[in-house]
């Protein structure tokens, strides 16, 4: 079984992950085909933030809101009208293991402001709060699918709104004894502006289509491996490269997402 092929276009794009904080410089990463390094991590900028919320926002909410202020500016679009999509497979696990260890250790001492931003829609929140925007934001999660099915759910409402989409996908790195059991050992994020016209400064189209019995998703890297979000590399290879092509990620226990990439 499969759905509908949904035709979207890509006009922004944002990256952070160690030592490569923005898109350029993991176009020069991935074109020459090296391993991307897992050390070397950079504070994310999040430049949108206003600098008392940069001050004290979690490692989440920085990195969310830098690549998703990239792909706005990448874009030359106003953050303050559009919809949000931004997706994470653990939220900010850091946070969690933190609570978890004080209600362990001295439940008393648990922090308020460390539970609000344990909520795994906080960082869309700080985001929608600091672009002054009042349309509709979404916070998924589908662990290692997570990134595919915030594709697929930005692209339908870009679709069906027929509105540009401002999607995120993003995870921060696990400590403690949640890091020995969770996927996730090096914060990474990436973003993309979507729009359902194709504009004249557009990067390229996407074609996404979930199929409940398709192809196998792509063999993933090492560096994939260190992190859910990260499962996306395949997908901006092909854009860092200006390919066309098609990938296949997982997107359920069973399917996956087939995106034809087309310039």
């Amino acid at each position: 079984m499969t759905t509908e092929d949904l035709l979207v276009h890509i006009e922004g794009i944002g990256w952070h992950s160690p030592g490569i904080p923005d898109w350029k410089g993991a176009i020069d990463a991935l074109r020459g085909g090296a391993a991307l390094p897992e050390s070397g991590a950079t504070r994310p900028a999040a430049a949108a933030l206003p600098a008392q919320e940069r001050r004290r926002a979690p490692d989440s909410v920085l990195l969310a809101c830098d690549v998703a202020g990239q792909a706005c500016a990448m874009a030359g679009r106003d953050a303050g009208n559009l919809p949000t999509v931004f997706v994470s497979a653990h939220g900010d696990i850091a946070i969690s293991e933190a609570l978890c260890s004080t209600l362990a250790d001295d439940p008393l001492a648990l922090s308020p402001t460390r539970f609000h931003n344990s909520v795994h829609n906080a960082p869309v929140g700080y985001w929608t709060v600091a672009a002054h925007c009042h349309a509709a934001s979404s916070a998924v999660s589908a662990w290692r699918g997570s990134f595919a099915a915030g594709l697929l759910e930005a692209s339908v409402q870009a679709l069906a709104e027929n509105t540009p989409v401002l999607f995120a996908a993003y995870d921060v790195a696990a400590q403690g004894p949640l890091g020995e059991v969770l996927q996730a050992a090096i914060p990474f994020g990436v973003a993309l502006l979507l729009n359902p016209e194709r504009a004249p400064h557009a990067v390229a189209s996407l074609r996404v289509r979930h199929e409940a019995r398709g192809a196998a998703p792509e063999t993933p890297t090492a560096f994939a491996e260190t992190t859910p979000v990260a499962g996306a590399l395949p997908l901006f290879a092909l854009l860092a490269r200006a390919r066309e092509g098609r990938v296949h990620l997982p997107n359920g226990s069973a399917g996956t997402l087939a995106i034809e990439v087309a310039a």
